[in-house]
Formats: C-alpha cells, structure tokens, sequence
C-alpha cells in the first residue's frame, strides 16, 4: 500500500467515523474499500459486460433470465474479487 493525502468534507468524514463505529472497523478501511470502489468503477474493462458465452447448466431447456443474470453477476463478482487480491 502506499499512502497518500485526500481532502474530504468534514460531513462525510463524520458519516465515515459513524460508520466505522457501528462496524467496528477503523476509518482506514471504509476508505481504502471506497478508493477500490471509486477505481474499479472507473476502470475500462477489456471485455463487455454481457458476453455470448453463457451455456445454461441444464441444455435441454433455455435459462431465463434471472438464471442467465445470476451467472454473469456470479461471473463479474468473481473477477471483481480477484482484483482486490494483492499481486504476487
């Protein structure tokens, strides 16, 4: 990790230190998960969201909808944890 400086309105660093408060976590890591966030929102990805490689689990008969979403958000959030893993 490497540190850094922010500026941040003095509401929202009170909303944080509530928030940390309730969790019981320290301040430090409701910003480093909103900095991931603010980062991985901004990144551009190499492939589009929807691809055409979803084969539903059972051939016989078409995923609906809900099926074919709940695979490609299972998909997505699965690369989205591998990048908040550290490099080796």
């Amino acid at each position: 990790m490497k540190r850094t400086t922010v500026f941040a309105n003095e509401d929202d660093l009170a909303t944080i230190k509530a928030a940390a408060a309730r969790r019981g976590v320290p301040e430090a890591e409701l910003l480093r998960d909103a900095i991931h966030l603010a980062a991985m929102a901004a990144r551009s990805w190499d492939e589009p969201f929807f691809t055409h490689t979803y084969v539903p689990k059972d051939r016989s008969r078409r995923g609906s909808a809900d099926e074919v979403l709940a695979d490609t958000w299972a998909e997505k959030s699965q690369a989205y944890e591998r990048t908040k893993r550290p490099a080796p």
